[in-house]
């Protein structure tokens, strides 16, 4: 028989995992499958953290009542109202009759507008506080990370931070849920890609969202995506300050498309040339073959960003197009930025990303090179010339 999963004194891992979907959002790869995390705090009063796509209520229900059997749940507390957390307020509402909602003053009109609820709540401002007997909880707010109505919620006794979408990762929890159970080697980067393309935009709040919790002592973070970070955790809130201000490792991304493959010698050509200067991050993606959200999680991790394609239709190749759309809606700044770029008879690739890199807040490096029809000698060095640009400004950073 399973075990009820307690992760801290009376408080209880009731999440499910998702291994059919394989987009989340719609977009998102998920190779690892993806967790929809929510935890029961079982004092003299009992409060729901959270809740997880509708899809899996039977099983949800299921392990709340293994924990609390008939009991009633007297708290649901809303971190977060994305539908994959908070698909299930309805039916929980309906298994649960007096349940009071916790949430803020934008969370109500959320419940209201996706699910069409009202009734008893319990409306929370930042620092506020609600005692269940041993434990209190005090809530944090942090608008827009990544929502306008996202909080989290610390328990006092524990130190546990109920952090919403906040420090959560791609995958399903494979047996374990706590990092220490767990192998959490491939969390990093699923970490990582998470936050690139869920929260990348959002920087700043995320940057306010740290700074509000220094006032409370951390021991444990339970997300709604991924492990409950324990023995990691400084690794983990470091790694989260890192992204929200843009903090890059030596390292160049190199995303191009090509048709016929003329323009990917070029990618190749600037790649050699960025390696035999010194770096050793080299990454080349065919945005043809690679989901965006791989090459965003490597921007995030890497200063130097070099993109090419071809002219298509006298614009620029649609998948480059739409990776540079990606990067603008994320607001990605702090990089270093190189473009090169091919045609048949009339260029323009080359002239459109010139123009969206000057509207970007990255630092163009090395001259653009363009290239008519197929590659020459010519063509060659100045392909290397761009490479040597980017390994000389990337170098300049050492200490």
């Amino acid at each position: 028989m399973k075990q009820n999963r307690e992760i801290k004194s009376d408080i209880y891992y009731v999440g499910v995992n998702d291994r059919q979907k394989r987009l989340f959002e719609q977009m998102w790869p998920l190779p690892y499958g993806v967790s929809y995390n929510s935890y029961l705090i079982v004092d003299e009063m009992i409060a729901l953290v959270d809740t997880v796509d509708v899809c899996f209520f039977e099983r949800y229900l299921a392990s709340i009542k293994k924990i609390i059997g008939d009991k009633p749940i007297n708290y649901l507390i809303i971190n977060h109202m994305e539908p994959d957390h908070s698909g299930a307020i309805r039916l929980v509402r309906q298994a649960y009759p007096d349940i009071i909602i916790v949430g803020n003053k934008q969370t109500f009109g959320m419940v209201e507008g996706f699910y069409g609820i009202s009734g008893d709540r319990y409306e929370v401002k930042h620092g506020d506080f609600l005692s269940l007997g041993k434990h209190t909880l005090r809530f944090l707010l942090t608008p827009m990370v990544h929502w306008p109505e996202t909080m989290m919620t610390f328990d006092e006794r524990n130190g546990v931070l109920f952090s919403g979408d906040a420090f959560g990762s791609y995958g399903t929890l494979d047996g374990g849920v706590i990092d220490h159970n767990m192998n959490v080697e491939h969390f990093r980067d699923e970490m990582i890609r998470y936050y690139s393309t869920i929260v990348g935009k959002y920087g700043s709040p995320v940057q306010a969202a740290l700074q509000k919790l220094k006032e409370v002592d951390i021991k444990m973070i339970c997300s709604t995506h991924g492990p409950v970070w324990e023995d990691q955790l400084d690794e983990i809130i470091a790694l989260y300050d890192r992204m929200s201000r843009y903090d890059t490792d030596e390292g160049v991304v190199i995303a191009y498309g090509s048709m016929y493959g003329h323009t990917e010698e070029m990618a190749e050509a600037v790649a050699e040339s960025v390696s035999a200067e010194g770096i050793r991050n080299v990454v080349i993606y065919d945005v043809s073959k690679t989901s965006s959200s791989y090459i965003l999680m490597d921007i995030f991790k890497y200063k130097g960003l070099i993109i090419g394609c071809p002219t298509y239709c006298n614009q620029i190749y649609p998948d480059i197009e739409s990776l540079l759309s990606k990067i603008s809606v994320r607001e990605i700044k702090s990089h270093y930025f190189g473009y090169f770029g091919s045609f048949t008879w009339a260029g323009a690739a080359v002239k459109r990303i010139g123009e969206w890199a000057e509207k970007s807040k990255m630092e163009i490096v090395g001259n653009p090179v363009e290239m008519k029809q197929a590659i020459r000698d010519v063509t060659l060095e100045q392909c290397y010339a761009l490479g040597k640009a980017m390994a000389d400004r990337l170098k300049k950073d050492r200490k």
